[in-house]
């Protein structure tokens, strides 16, 4: 494939993103974002619309989520989402697979299209992590998404693969498996806000963050950080 069709394609790509992007955020009312009853009403029309027909729902997530993490979008939104729609349980497992599929296809496109703009961007920075994934790429890259990619944000923690040329088998199952922690978590939090929202007549802070469906899956990520930490600095930072 020559260099311009390459540059071609890459740009198109750039400008689906931007596009894709802009659809998605003007269909929010923003002068409504401070109204509660905004949200339980959109609560009430998404449950609703999910409970006619689950089945199809689950692929239109799936679609949505696989395009959304192939064009960088951040994870956190969706996986509130998931939970939000689907539950804690049905959600984790939509979100994992669609987003390890979302991230293979960005892994994919990053080798192909911008693997010098990758390099330049991230390949100093972690430079002293490249020989331990060379060493056992899907060990280590477990572990890596196990602790939320250390610390990277989302769309650029699936791209960094590309420093090492890792096997799209490996980058797959060790993204399917490293993510399912902390997606349950998330997931949870999203199911949570769905029953506050559902049941509450009055949004109030200090009520949502001491409901049970929201304090101990926010225990849950607190104990995750911590232990992430403590992966991180046994096999990453020991390591080098």
């Amino acid at each position: 494939m020559s260099k311009n069709l390459k540059i071609f394609l890459g740009i198109s790509y750039l400008l689906i993103l931007f596009i894709f992007l802009y659809l998605i955020f003007s269909s929010i009312q923003i002068s409504r974002m401070g109204d509660f009853s905004y949200y339980k009403e959109i609560q009430s029309n998404v449950d609703t619309y999910i409970s006619k027909n689950i089945i199809i729902n689950l692929i239109y997530y799936f679609v949505f989520a696989v395009i959304w993490v192939s064009l960088l979008g951040f994870g956190s939104p969706i996986l509130i989402m998931s939970g939000i729609l689907f539950g804690k349980w049905l959600g984790t497992i939509i979100s994992v697979v669609s987003i390890s599929v979302g991230a293979l296809i960005l892994y994919s496109i990053g080798n192909f299209f911008f693997k010098d703009l990758v390099k330049s961007i991230l390949e100093k920075k972690f430079e002293k992590y490249i020989k331990l994934f060379q060493r056992n790429e899907f060990y280590y890259f477990f572990i890596y998404r196990f602790i939320g990619g250390l610390g990277v944000p989302f769309g650029l923690q699936n791209l960094i693969p590309v420093l090492f040329k890792m096997k799209k088998i490996n980058y797959f199952f060790a993204s399917l498996l490293g993510f399912i922690p902390g997606f349950f978590i998330l997931n949870t939090i999203g199911a949570g806000l769905n029953t506050y929202i559902k049941q509450a007549q009055n949004f109030d802070m200090i009520t949502l963050i001491f409901t049970q469906e929201i304090y101990v899956p926010l225990l849950m990520f607190a104990v995750l950080m911590i232990l992430s930490l403590l992966i991180k600095k046994k096999f990453f930072d020991a390591n080098y």
